[in-house]
């Protein structure tokens, strides 16, 4: 199965809650109610969903779910520079 790039889930779902927000704060207008609609309905087709507030949990559930295991391997990687042939120290050059 195809997933969505996590990039464009997270900026889709930030424009989303920017629209709503905007929505919300002024009902009357049309624009902001269309834009909020159509980031909505483009977040549907990239999660696989039939309404928006089920795109917008499975996009939360998506990315969060990547950066927890991101974390988890991190919690369990060694540190730079305990790895063979690395160093946590920054290369210096002598030639000028």
């Amino acid at each position: 199965m195809l997933l969505p790039a996590k990039d464009e889930v997270a900026r889709l779902l930030e424009l989303y809650r920017a629209w709503e927000r905007m929505m919300l704060a002024a009902p009357a207008d049309h624009g902001a109610r269309g834009n909020f609609e159509d980031t909505g309905y483009t977040l549907c087709v990239l999660m696989g969903k039939r309404c928006a507030r089920e795109a917008v949990h499975a996009a939360e559930r998506y990315l969060s779910a990547t950066s927890a295991r991101r974390r988890e391997r991190a919690a369990h990687s060694p540190p730079i520079g305990a790895l063979p042939g690395h160093s946590d120290q920054l290369a210096v050059s002598t030639a000028t």
